[in-house]
């Protein structure tokens, strides 16, 4: 399956969230009612993708996932740039390996919100680096399920 509108993901069951980044990449998923999306874990990239991957399909079966939400991190401008090829290339690279539903979701300013909301709760720096991208994906998925839900 290509990449889809998020409104063509499929109407149930759980979604994972991906916060792509050059080094790592954050994962939530939401359980199968799309109520709620928590933090997963966050995959470290490394020099070779594949291993990446591995992981990453190894969470999607795991948790009998039926499609993928991929942060798509634009400019406030709302053009994309080298990260937003990036996120493309990813799950260009994605559906290489698997047929999955994958559809983008805008995730301007998400990891400047989750570490507005480490620091406002007082998360000491080194705990806000290891959380802070699974963190990102997880507000990237609930933005997106609370989207699907607000569309019926």
């Amino acid at each position: 399956m290509p990449l889809v509108d998020l409104m063509k993901l499929p109407p149930q069951g759980t979604l994972l969230g991906l916060d792509p980044g050059a080094r790592s990449i954050g994962v939530a998923a939401c359980d199968r009612g799309r109520i709620i999306a928590s933090p997963v874990e966050t995959i470290e990239r490394g020099k070779r993708l594949g291993p990446a991957l591995d992981r990453l399909f190894q969470i999607f079966d795991a948790r009998s996932a039926v499609g993928v939400v991929v942060g798509l991190p634009k400019n406030m401008s709302g053009d994309e740039g080298p990260r937003a090829q990036s996120a493309r290339a990813l799950a260009h690279n994605i559906l290489q390996r698997h047929d999955v539903p994958i559809a983008f979701w805008d995730e301007r300013l998400s990891t400047a919100g989750v570490e507005r909301t480490l620091l406002e709760a007082n998360t000491r720096r080194a705990r806000r680096a290891e959380v802070i991208d699974k963190l990102a994906a997880t507000w990237i998925l609930q933005g997106a399920i609370d989207r699907l839900r607000e569309a019926g």
